[in-house]
């Protein structure tokens, strides 16, 4: 199984980027899809999650109004759309797959500075 992310790179406050995370070798409509974060020196935090079909999703009061998960289980890609990024948001940015079993992908790297 895995998890490929893409889309991170460097942005200015305010900005917005688009993560994607393409999955294969499991059944993906039967996963919990999440996205995390970490920075440095700081604990790995949920961001985004949203449910095996696509009806639910949660988010902390940090991201939410800022950023929208989304998934397509036709093509087994889940996305994160980010938008008025600020400095704090700066971390790596890692999707997670939830179900029987866990799988994490490798990460990438958003950073938000002028």
């Amino acid at each position: 199984a895995q998890l490929v992310e893409s889309g991170g790179g460097l942005v200015q406050p305010g900005g917005s980027l688009r993560l994607s995370c393409a999955a294969s070798g499991f059944t993906f409509s039967r996963y919990v899809m999440n996205w995390y974060r970490q920075a440095p020196g700081k604990e790995r935090e949920l961001v985004a999650g949203i449910s095996s079909v696509g009806v639910h999703t949660n988010y902390p009061e940090s991201v939410k109004g800022r950023f929208t998960i989304s998934r397509d289980n036709s093509k087994n890609t889940v996305s994160l759309q980010m938008n008025s990024l600020k400095p704090e948001d700066t971390a790596v940015y890692y999707c997670n797959a939830r179900g029987t079993t866990t799988y994490w992908g490798q990460g990438t790297q958003v950073t938000v500075s002028s």
